[in-house]
């Protein structure tokens, strides 16, 4: 049987917190991380499962990921899969972060599988005046918790 090649976009930059989850992930999935500007739009097509993820910046995904996904050609019925790290986290609050990209991704054609959120270290904005949010997320729990998400999405 021919292995299912995954891929994880990813973009993370104040705490690393993303790309903590993502190195959780990948090798769980065998999948490779890349950057945004790392990659070219129609390679995305060489891969069974692409995994998008970033912090949440102003209620959203970074800027990169959302430019990328409006740059992917259309394509029938790819699996992917959305995941961030957040200050602020829950069942509602993930969907809305996600929705940007969720519906960017449904319009070329993939099928989102699954979506994955959980807190990260926060310190934007006011939050550094208080020593940040969230310190020490993602913690080990958050990472066991990434790990079995991924299990879930084999495909």
């Amino acid at each position: 049987m021919e292995e299912n090649k995954s891929l994880i976009v990813l973009y993370s930059y104040h705490h690393h917190n993303t790309e903590k989850i993502a190195e959780a992930m990948a090798p769980v999935l065998n999948a490779e991380i890349k950057w945004p500007p790392e990659i070219e739009p129609e390679e995305l097509s060489n891969y069974d499962l692409v995994g998008f993820g970033s912090g949440i910046y102003s209620a959203q995904h970074d800027e990169s990921l959302l430019e990328l996904a409006s740059k992917l050609p259309e394509v029938n019925n790819k699996k992917a899969f959305l995941f961030s790290t957040a200050g602020i986290t829950g069942k509602s609050k993930a969907s809305k972060d996600h929705s940007k990209l969720r519906e960017k991704l449904e319009s070329k054609g993939y099928i989102i599988v699954d979506e994955f959120q959980c807190k990260g270290f926060n310190t934007n904005s006011f939050l550094k005046l208080f020593g940040g949010m969230n310190k020490g997320r993602p913690d080990s729990q958050d990472l066991s918790d990434a790990r079995e998400f991924a299990k879930n999405l084999k495909i």
